[in-house]
Formats: C-alpha cells, sequence, structure tokens
C-alpha cells in the first residue's frame, strides 16, 4: 500500500483514551479495506457491503511519514463526513513508511495508539476491537519493527485491543512480527516501473516460489485480494509517475500510457493457490479497496465467486 500526501502543518495532540475489545485472532466472514482520506459511503458502496455480507472494513486512519526534522509524524489523516454502520467492525490501520523505523521510536506505540483511540472516541466509532498496522519492513529495519510493534502491542492490549499486521510475500520468508495474526497482502508482485512488466498488481507464478513459507508461518493469516489498477506514465520507456488526474503530469506525444488491472481470473487463481497452501487462509476474504470505481469491475456473479468458501 503505497501513500504519500502533504505533511501536515500543525502539529497534532496525542490525547489518552479507552477502548474495549475481545482480543480475537481467528477471523471469519467478508471485509474490504477503506483507503481514501474522506470516510463516506455512498449507496454503491452501502448496496455492496449489503449484497455480498462484508461485516469488517479496514479503515485507513492516517498515515506515519518522516518530518522535516526526521521524526516520524501523522499524515493524511482521514476526515469522517459519514457515520459508520453499527453492523459493521472497524479495523483501524494505519500505514507507517519503512524508513520510520529507523528514526525516534521511543514514544510512537503510545502515541499511535492514543491518536486511534481518540479518533475513535470523537467519531463515535464503537465496534472497534484490533488496530492494524502496515509497514513495509525489510531486514534493515525488522528489528527496528518488532520492537515497535511488541510495545505497541503491549499498550493496546491494556487499551482491551488486539494488533494486526499486514505481511507481504517477500516477508513470508522472515519471522512473524509481535502480533495476534497477520493479514497477507496478494498483490503488487511486480515492478510497476518496469514497462515490460505485464502484471505488476498481481501474478501468481510470481508468488508461487513463497507458498513453500505459507503453511508453517506461525501467525493466523487472512488474505487480502487486490481490486484497483494503475495508468502509469513512461517516458522514453522510463517512469515517470501513475496518473491518478488528468493533469498530474504534462503529456508529450512521445509519451506511453500504459493500464495495469487485475483479472477475475487472476483473482481466483490467486486464492485457489493460497488455499492449497493454507487451508484456513480463506476463513477472512479481505478485498482492496473499496471504492466506487474498483467494486464496479468485476460482475456480481463473479465477486460471489471471489467470497466462495
Amino acid at each position: 500500500m503505497k501513500k504519500c500526501a502533504l505533511l501536515l502543518s500543525l502539529p497534532v495532540i496525542f490525547m489518552m483514551t479507552g477502548c474495549r475489545n475481545d482480543n480475537v485472532q481467528v477471523v471469519n466472514g467478508n471485509s474490504a479495506y477503506y483507503w481514501s482520506t474522506v470516510f463516506h459511503l455512498g449507496q454503491q458502496q452501502r448496496d455492496f457491503i449489503r449484497q455480498h455480507k462484508i461485516s469488517r472494513l479496514y479503515v485507513r486512519y492516517f498515515d506515519v511519514v518522516m518530518n522535516e526534522e526526521g521524526l516520524p509524524m501523522p499524515n493524511a489523516t482521514i476526515q469522517f463526513s459519514d457515520s459508520v454502520p453499527d453492523d459493521i467492525e472497524i479495523i483501524p490501520t494505519v500505514f507507517i513508511l519503512n524508513d520510520c523505523m529507523t528514526a525516534d521510536r521511543s514514544d510512537l506505540a503510545e502515541k499511535i495508539a492514543s491518536r486511534v483511540v481518540q479518533m475513535n472516541d470523537t467519531h463515535d466509532i464503537r465496534n472497534v476491537k484490533e488496530i492494524q498496522i502496515d509497514c513495509d519492513w525489510t531486514k534493515r529495519t525488522e528489528k527496528h519493527f518488532f520492537g515497535f510493534m511488541q510495545s505497541l502491542r503491549e499498550t493496546l492490549k491494556n487499551k482491551g485491543l488486539s494488533l494486526s499486521s499486514t505481511i507481504r510475500l517477500h516477508q513470508l520468508a522472515s519471522s512473524p512480527p509481535p502480533a495476534d495474526r497477520g493479514v497477507l497482502m496478494m498483490y503488487n508482485t511486480g515492478d510497476f516501473t518496469d514497462l515490460n512488466c505485464q502484471k505488476p498488481i498481481l501474478d501468481t507464478e510470481v508468488a508461487v516460489p513463497y507458498m513453500k513459507y505459507l503453511s508453517g508461518y506461525p501467525l493466523p493469516l487472512s488474505a487480502a485480494y487486490p481490486l484497483f489498477s494503475w495508468k502509469i506514465l513512461f517516458r522514453q520507456k522510463k517512469f515517470v509517475g501513475i496518473i491518478h488526474s488528468e493533469d498530474e503530469y504534462p503529456i508529450i506525444p512521445t509519451d506511453s500510457i500504459v493500464i495495469r488491472d487485475v483479472t477475475i481470473e487472476e483473482v481466483l487463481k490467486a486464492k485457489a493457490c493460497l488455499q492449497n497452501h493454507r487451508k484456513d487462509i480463506n476463513s477472512e476474504i479481505i478485498l482492496y479497496e473499496m471504492n466506487d470505481k474498483n467494486i464496479t469491475k468485476f460482475k456480481e456473479n463473479e465477486y460471489k465467486e471471489i467470497f466462495a468458501r
């Protein structure tokens, strides 16, 4: 999950509040990620939730990035312009840039936990049992990230909350982070900056070498499958950027614009591949991510195939 935005110009006040949880680890049902800076469920999304019995939303609350002084700071905080349905469990998700793990993290766990709880209280979000951390940690930052996660897990336990972590394919070969459970992100399998990479979002063949780690991975695991697509600009066969809006980049006649997408066949192939290596991984099936464009990508019966057990 790669997200970036402008740093907040004002300091953020972290407050201490309380929360509760059943400390659930094994999860079942249909879920989706909500990855936007504004929380608003339109009719199309509400219909999708109802039709496909979505019971859980992983909502990105904010990012943590490095400020100019080299300190981790919250960024791109979500704004709630809509109420959260009472029957939907919310998993506040915090995306942390990997570089933040090399900075001063002495109070980062407490600040993140308190800020999430404050946001829940402010927006009257009650059905919260868990917080998720999304960080593409590497061998270089593994020790720092695991220390941060251990501290956060202990902090959340005192607040009655459990902790989950996203797991990338390459991280399956490493020891698991200190968390109650993980979500395997079954996407971003290729290099989208390479013009010759035809399936950077999801290529099950690329994922196959990692499957040998799956059955013995010691964390309870769910799986997240992609719905998104990329519109990518190349100039003289070199990557320029992902196009999010029409006027984002100046376009010259010799530029190449390519669309990288995912097919229903590839999603179902990936789902079957994971199922073959770990029987319980599709107990919870998660889609990334739920916006109006993405949820109209496939037909209703195709979504039923994705969610079928």
